[in-house]
C-alpha cells in the first residue's frame, strides 16, 4: 500500500487524502468479500484475474466473429464479472499495485471495445459502436494526459459506465440467443444511458 501511495504522490501528483479514496473499499466489495472473493484459492491475486481477463478477449472475439455465441457469452460473463473481483480483491485485501492499476482499465476498455466492435456494429447500429469506442479511446487518452502518460483507478462514475455497458452487452448476447423484445430494448437502452455517463466520466468527472 505505501508504494502505491508513493507512487501516486509522486509520479501523479495525487495527493495522499485521494490515494485513500481511490483505494477505499466500497459496498459492492465487501459483499464480493463475503461472497464470491471467499471461494477464491488465497494464492490468487487480482494481476492474475487482470491476465486472465486480457487473455479472454482473443477468445471472445474468435468466437463472437464465428457466431458462437453461447459460448461467446459464457466467456464474456466471466469476463466481465473478473472485473468486479479484481477491483474488489485489491481494495479489500490491500494488494492494489502500480501493474493493476494501469491494466485494469485498459483490459475493461479492450473487452467493451471488441465487443462493441462485433455485437454492437451487427446488432443495433455501427454509429453507437463506434461512438462508444471514440468515447473509451478519449477517456484513456485524457487519463494519459491529466496524469503524466498513467491511469488512476476508476470510481463511481467510470465503474457505472462500465457496469451499463456490460449489462448492455449481456442482454444484447441474451438477445441474439432467446430473440425476446424486451431484451433488446433494454440493452439498447443500458448501452445508450451508459454514453451518457462516458460523456460525464469525460467532461464532468474525469473518471476512467
Amino acid at each position: 500500500m505505501k508504494a502505491i501511495t508513493t507512487f501516486f504522490e509522486t509520479y501523479l501528483n495525487v495527493p495522499e487524502s485521494k490515494v485513500r479514496y481511490l483505494t477505499r473499499p466500497t459496498a459492492i466489495d465487501r459483499f464480493l468479500e463475503k461472497t464470491f472473493i471467499k471461494l477464491l484459492p488465497e494464492s490468487v491475486t487480482p494481476n492474475q484475474i487482470t491476465r486472465f481477463r486480457l487473455l479472454s478477449i482473443p477468445v471472445i472475439a474468435i468466437c463472437l466473429v464465428l457466431e458462437w455465441y453461447a459460448v461467446g457469452t459464457v466467456l464474456f460473463l466471466f469476463s466481465a464479472f473478473s472485473d468486479a473481483i479484481d477491483g474488489a480483491l485489491a481494495r479489500t485485501k490491500k494488494q492494489v499495485t502500480v501493474w493493476g492499476t494501469f491494466y485494469d482499465p485498459i483490459a475493461d476498455k479492450l473487452l467493451i471495445g471488441m465487443v462493441a466492435t462485433i455485437v454492437i456494429t451487427k446488432y443495433v447500429s455501427p454509429y453507437l459502436a463506434l461512438f462508444i469506442i471514440i468515447l473509451e479511446i478519449l477517456l484513456v487518452a485524457s487519463a494519459y494526459y491529466r496524469y503524466k502518460g498513467r491511469v488512476v483507478p476508476a470510481k463511481t462514475m467510470g465503474k457505472s459506465k462500465m457496469v451499463l455497458q456490460c449489462v448492455g452487452v449481456i442482454l444484447l448476447l441474451f438477445y441474439i440467443l432467446f430473440p425476446v423484445a424486451w431484451l433488446f430494448a433494454v440493452a439498447t437502452w443500458a448501452l445508450y444511458i451508459s454514453v451518457v455517463f462516458s460523456l460525464l466520466s469525460l467532461l464532468v468527472f474525469r473518471s476512467i
